[in-house]
């Protein structure tokens, strides 16, 4: 089981500040005794329940998920560590100051159920610190456990909405294509076994995502298909710097947007235009762009723009992802047509 030291260490300076209130308490009571007895004796008693209680609880193989031993050792654990303490810490303190707790004349052996006691009670609150310590980092790695996984069944959720919306396109395209074409849709039919070789690939990684060169390779196929159907009214460029190819992207993020831009921005415009894809890094933050020469955005449209399905899939995937630190703008493109800038952490 791999130990955390810092952790360990952090754990180990709280006991010590619990020792030195334990000890001020007791030379409260008893003033006329010098203050270094109850402070090495609570020390040496604080520091030995700490080790036997703290690594003692690695010992439990049960304690591995839940980091507290469960049944019989959750018992035995607590009650081997308070007397286990007690003589090790009183043994350490009687070698500290050169004589025997146990060989001591009477009065100082009425002392002992004094020591007793506060050990007991010592080791009683050190047993529920620990055990709610321990549970608590449990239960909040189950929670963030949970909290990915639901993550990645929402994401993947989202994707199976984005897929046969596609998908239904491109076969509808097909089909009217066969007897207009056969050889166009013969081109076509080939990029949509490739589009989807490399959409079932991207079904077998998680939904956090995978590498931005498969994305603009996925893309590419998309983009093909789109071609084919509308012929020269549409044209694309693909930016991708080699650096940035192995950055992490969600699968089919970039994919909505262009859909987007070639539906609303685009297929109205006669003479059609040109949408370009490009990927750049600044400041920590990983920017992608979709930048077409279409109709643009109109005032009365853009709240209807912006919530578009695609878009919207889009943003929600990003909030699931990165909550605030992502970001997702549309807006007019200076040369005519829209921008859409996607930014998040790289």
């Amino acid at each position: 089981m791999k130990i955390d030291w810092l952790e360990k260490l952090r754990i180990y300076l709280q006991t010590v500040a619990f020792c030195l209130a334990v000890a001020a308490i007791q030379y409260a009571f008893q003033p006329q005794k010098p203050y270094e007895l109850p402070l090495v004796y609570s020390l040496c008693i604080g520091t030995s329940m700490w080790a036997l209680m703290d690594f003692g609880r690695h010992l439990f193989p049960s304690s591995a998920a839940t980091g507290w031993p469960q049944g019989i050792g959750g018992t035995l654990l607590p009650i081997g560590s308070i007397v286990g303490a007690y003589f090790l810490g009183t043994l350490a303190a009687d070698s500290w100051f050169g004589w025997s707790s146990w060989d001591a004349d009477a009065s100082a052996r009425s002392q002992l159920p004094v020591s007793i006691l506060v050990t007991v009670v010592a080791g009683i609150v050190a047993t529920g610190y620990f055990y709610g310590r321990t549970r608590a980092a449990w239960l909040e790695t189950k929670m963030s456990e949970a909290r990915h996984q639901a993550a990645e069944s929402r994401l993947k959720l989202l994707e199976a909405q984005i897929e046969p919306h596609m998908l239904f396109n491109t076969l509808a395209n097909l089909r009217a294509l066969i007897p207009a074409d056969p050889e166009r849709a013969q081109v076509m039919l080939d990029h949509l076994i490739s589009y989807l070789r490399a959409t079932l690939s991207a079904s077998r990684v998680n939904a956090g995502g995978h590498t931005l060169q498969t994305e603009f390779d996925r893309l590419r196929d998309y983009l093909a298909l789109m071609a084919i159907r509308m012929g020269p009214r549409l044209r694309y460029t693909l930016e991708l710097p080699q650096e940035l190819a192995g950055q992490t992207v969600p699968p089919l993020l970039l994919q909505p947007i262009v859909e987007n831009a070639i539906k609303h921005g685009l297929e109205p415009k006669v003479q059609g235009g040109t949408i370009t894809v490009t990927a750049s890094l600044s400041g920590g933050q990983l920017s992608l762009d979709v930048t077409d020469t279409g109709e643009g955005l109109h005032p009365q449209t853009d709240n209807e723009a912006s919530a578009r399905f695609g878009l919207a899939q889009v943003r929600e995937r990003l909030h699931t992802l990165h909550g605030e630190r992502a970001a997702l703008r549309l807006q007019a493109n200076p040369g005519g047509g829209t921008q859409v800038r996607i930014s998040y952490p790289a």
